[in-house]
C-alpha cells in the first residue's frame, strides 16, 4: 500500500510503499477515501522538517536539552544513534480521514466491513490508503455520507471541543479570533446553536471567506479602526460572553485582545497554539476572566485505557467523550445544520500528496482545506516488500518483529556483519518503521504478516515489541522451531511462562532474554575477581518517576516496573553469584497511585548468598542511576553506573574507569549470535531465566502480603 512520508532529518517527503498495518484487538482497518492536510499543525511539521539542523534546534530546545543529557550519560555513539533514529525515520503524516472498513479486530463489535466511517488520531489516521485505527477514534457514518466532508472528522472535533470549553447558551456571544480551519468549524458549530459569532483574523481575504459563508454574524480583521469598539457596540456594551483563540502564533496579542473583547467574568478558550502570559492589568485580574485550554478532540484525549484498549467513559458521567465529539460534528453535517463545502477550497489525488504540502508550506495561492482524494478501485494485498539485493542465508538467519527505539539503537547495530548471520525480515505494528528498519539494516524484505516472518528462511527471532506480546511471540516462534531472542521481560502472565517452559522443551531451541547488564565489561571484570564464594550484595536504581499513564505503568500492556524493569537487576544479582534464586521478600512505599515502583527486595541464593535490590523512582535525576556494592571473602566492590568498578582487597584498590557508559549491549547481541553459531546455545541458561522470571512474579507476590518472604 502507498503512505505519505517525510524524514525529520532532510524534510524528503514520498509517497512510498510500504506494509499493510497490523490489525490489532480492537481495531479496524480502514481504506481511505479521502484525508484532510491540516495547514496549521501538519504544515508547521513539515516547514520545521525542511529547516537546517540549527533551525530543528531552535524550534526545539526541549529535546536538544534530551540529547545533551544522553550525551553526558551514555557517550556520543547511543546519542549519535539515538539522533539519527528520530532525523532518518520515516514519520507519517496526517490525522484525519474517512472511508470504508475492510477488516475488523478482535473483540470489535460495533464496526463491520463495508462500513463507511470517518477516523482521527496523529499515527493512526494517516494519509495512507490503508490506515490501522482503534474504535475509540472511529466513527460509523451514514451510507449516502459525503466522505470528503466527513474526512474533517478531526478537526472538527478539536473544534467541537473548544466549543463545548466555552460553555455558552443560547443568545450568547463568542469571538473567534483566527479563522483558519479550526476557527471557521468553531464559528460554523457556534452558529448553529444559537450564539451570535463575531469572527476576528489578520487576513482580510479569511474574514470575507467568513462573511461570504455566513460562518459569522460580524467580521472584522484585527488591524480595524475601533475593533475593540464595534465588538463592544455588538454585545450591548458587555463584551464577548466567551473568547476562543484558534489562532497560531508566537504573539501575545491574541490573548491580551481577548482580555479586552470580554466581558467581566467571561471566559477566554485557547484552542489554537499561542502563548498564554497576559498582562495582569487592566482587563484580566479587574475582569475576573476565566482561562481555559481546550485538549485537542476532548475527554478520552492521550488516555491509553480510552484510545488504545477502547474502554468508555459512561456516558451519564462524561457526557461529551473526542468520540462523541466527532458523532456530534458528523450530525450537524449529515443534517445539514452546518454546511462545510466551501472549506475544501484545493483537491489533489493522493500521488501528488507532496505538491499540495508544497502549496501548503509556499502559501503560493489562498487555501484553506486541501483534501486528498484515493483510488479506491485499486487492488489490495499484503505481500512483503523487498528492500535489500542480499538473498543469501546463513547459519544463523535473523528476523525481527518490532523494532523501535531500543531496538534500533541497542540491538540492530550490534548484529555481526558476517557471511554466516542472514537478515531475512523486518515486521512492526507500522509499516512506516518496518520499511526504514529493513532498508537501514539491510534486511531482505518488511513484512505485512507474522508468517511471513516465521516462514522456513529464518530461524532465530528478535522480539522488541511492547510487553504484552512478548511472550505470545516467543511462544509462536518456538512452535515454529526458531530460537528466540526476547526483551525483557519474558513475559507478564505466569500462565505464559508455563507455556514457554513446555514449548522449549519440545522446540529445544535457544530462548535468550536482554539481560545485557551481566555482559558489560565491568561486569567481566567484577565477576572474575569475585569468584565462587557466597556473597551479600546491593544494587541500588535511582530509576526515577516514570507517570502513571505511560504504558510501562500499565499492568496489562506494560506489566508495570516490577515486571518490565526490575527483572533486569534480579538477573544481575543472579549471574554475580553464581546460583539461583530460592526466597524473596518486598516490601513498596506507598504511593497515591500504587505503582510499586519504590521498593525494596531482599533475594536469598541456592548457595546462601543474599542481595538486596533497592529500586527507586523518589530520587533525584542529577543522582546516577545505578549503583552496586559486592562483598565476599575478605573482598568488596563498587560499581558505578556502569562506567567506574574499584575492587578491594589486600593492598591498594584496583579501578577501571570507562570513557563512556558500557550496559553490554553489544557485548550481549554478540554472545548470543555466537552462541548459536558455535553450539546453538543462548549464553544464559534457560534454567536462569526462568527463575529470574518467577522471582520478578513473587516479588509482586511479597508485596500483596506485606514483605512476606515467599518461595520462587
Amino acid at each position: 500500500m502507498q503512505q505519505l512520508t517525510q524524514k525529520l532529518g532532510s524534510g524528503d517527503m514520498i509517497t512510498q510503499e510500504v506494509p499493510y498495518p497490523q490489525l490489532g484487538k480492537g481495531m479496524i482497518i480502514v481504506r481511505n477515501h479521502y484525508s484532510i492536510i491540516s495547514a496549521g499543525t501538519e504544515g508547521s511539521t513539515v516547514v520545521a522538517a525542511r529547516k537546517s539542523l540549527i533551525g530543528k534546534a531552535k524550534e526545539r530546545p526541549q529535546q536538544v536539552k534530551q540529547v545533551i543529557d544522553t550525551l553526558k550519560k551514555q557517550g556520543p555513539v547511543q546519542t549519535y544513534r539515538a539522533v539519527m533514529k528520530k532525523l532518518d525515520a520515516y514519520s507519517p503524516l496526517g490525522y484525519s480521514c474517512a472511508g470504508e472498513v475492510i477488516e475488523v479486530g478482535e473483540g470489535v463489535t460495533e464496526f463491520e466491513v463495508g462500513d463507511l466511517v470517518a477516523c482521527a488520531g496523529a499515527g493512526y489516521a494517516n494519509h495512507a490508503e490503508i490506515v490501522s485505527v482503534p474504535i475509540n477514534l472511529c466513527v460509523k457514518l451514514d451510507t449516502d455520507a459525503n466522505l470528503k466532508d466527513a474526512a474533517y472528522n478531526t478537526l472538527g472535533a478539536i473544534s467541537m471541543q473548544g466549543v463545548r470549553q466555552a460553555d455558552l447558551r443560547l443568545g450568547e456571544s463568542c469571538v473567534v479570533i483566527g479563522l483558519g480551519l479550526l476557527g471557521q468549524l468553531a464559528a460554523l458549530i457556534l452558529k448553529a446553536s444559537g450564539v451570535t459569532v463575531i469572527g476576528i483574523d489578520v487576513s482580510e481575504a479569511a474574514v470575507n471567506q467568513a462573511k461570504n459563508n455566513d460562518v459569522v454574524d460580524i467580521g472584522l480583521t484585527r488591524n480595524a479602526a475601533g475593533v475593540e469598539e464595534q465588538i463592544l457596540n455588538a454585545t450591548n456594551g458587555h463584551g464577548a460572553d466567551a473568547v476562543i483563540i484558534a489562532a497560531a502564533t508566537s504573539s501575545l496579542d491574541p490573548i491580551n485582545f481577548s482580555g479586552a473583547i470580554a466581558r467581566k467574568k467571561g471566559k477566554v478558550v485557547v484552542l489554537g497554539a499561542v502563548p498564554t502570559g497576559f498582562e495582569r492589568d487592566p482587563y484580566w485580574y479587574r475582569k475576573e476572566l476565566e482561562l481555559k485550554m481546550a485538549c485537542s478532540y476532548g475527554p478520552g484525549r492521550y488516555d491509553l485505557n480510552y484510545e488504545e484498549k477502547g474502554i468508555d467513559y459512561p456516558l451519564p458521567y462524561v457526557r461529551w467523550t473526542e468520540k462523541r465529539n466527532m458523532e456530534a460534528f458528523q450530525k450537524l453535517i449529515a443534517s445539514k445544520r452546518i454546511d462545510i463545502g466551501y472549506l475544501t477550497t484545493h483537491e489533489f489525488a493522493f500521488e501528488n500528496a507532496k505538491t499540495a504540502f508544497d502549496l501548503v508550506v509556499s502559501k503560493s495561492e489562498p487555501f484553506t482545506g486541501i483534501a486528498l482524494k484515493y483510488d479506491v478501485g485499486k487492488p489490495t494485498n499484503k505481500t512483503k516488500i523487498a528492500t535489500s539485493e542480499t538473498k543469501e542465508l546463513g547459519k544463523v538467519n535473523i528476523s525481527f518483529i518490532g523494532a523501535g527505539s531500543y531496538a534500533q539503537g541497542n540491538l540492530l547495530p550490534n548484529i555481526p556483519d558476517a557471511s554466516e548471520i542472514g537478515r531475512v525480515g523486518v515486521l512492526t505494528n507500522t509499516g512506516t518503521t518496518s520499511k526504514r528498519v529493513a532498508e537501514k539494516f539491510k534486511f531482505q524484505f518488511c513484512a505485512s504478516e507474522e508468517s511471513d516472518i516465521l516462514d522456513d528462511k529464518t530461524n532465530t527471532v528478535f522480539v522488541a515489541t511492547r510487553h504484552d506480546s512478548h511472550g505470545s511471540y516467543v511462544l509462536k516462534s518456538l512452535k515454529a522451531h526458531k530460537n528466540v531472542f526476547v526483551e525483557k521481560p519474558l513475559c507478564l502472565l505466569e500462565s505464559e511462562l508455563e507455556d514457554i517452559i513446555k514449548a522449549q522443551a519440545n522446540a529445544n531451541k535457544a530462548v535468550m532474554v536482554g539481560f545485557n547488564r551481566r555482559f558489560s565489561p565491568l561486569t567481566t571484570k567484577l565477576k572474575k575477581a569475585l569468584g565462587n564464594n557466597p556473597m551479600t550484595m546491593i544494587y541500588r536504581i535511582n530509576a526515577g518517576a516514570i507517570p502513571k499513564d505511560t504504558w510501562i505503568q500499565d499492568a496489562e500492556i506494560g506489566g508495570g516496573r516490577i515486571l518490565g524493569e526490575v527483572c533486569h537487576f534480579i538477573d544481575y544479582l543472579t549471574y554475580l553469584n553464581g546460583s539461583l534464586p530460592i526466597k524473596i521478600s518486598a516490601s513498596a512505599l506507598p504511593d497515591a497511585n500504587k505503582l510499586n515502583d519504590t521498593l525494596n527486595i531482599l533475594i536469598q541464593f541456592e548457595n546462601g548468598s543474599s542481595g538486596v535490590v533497592g529500586y527507586y523512582a523518589n530520587g533525584s535525576k542529577a543522582m546516577t542511576k545505578e549503583y552496586v556494592e559486592v562483598f565476599s571473602a575478605g573482598m568488596s566492590a563498587v560499581l558505578n553506573d556502569f562506567k567506574e568498578l574499584k575492587i578491594y582487597g589486600k593492598g591498594k584498590p584496583r579501578k577501571k574507569k570507562l570513557v563512556n557508559q558500557n550496559k553490554g549491549q553489544k557485548e550481549m547481541v554478540n554472545a548470543f549470535v555466537n552462541g548459536l553459531l558455535k553450539d546453538g546455545r543462548a549464553p544464559i541458561p534457560f534454567d536462569e531465566i526462568i527463575a529470574v522470571t518467577k522471582a520478578s512474579f513473587k516479588v509482586l507476590d511479597s508485596i500483596k502480603r506485606g514483605g512476606e518472604q515467599v518461595e520462587i
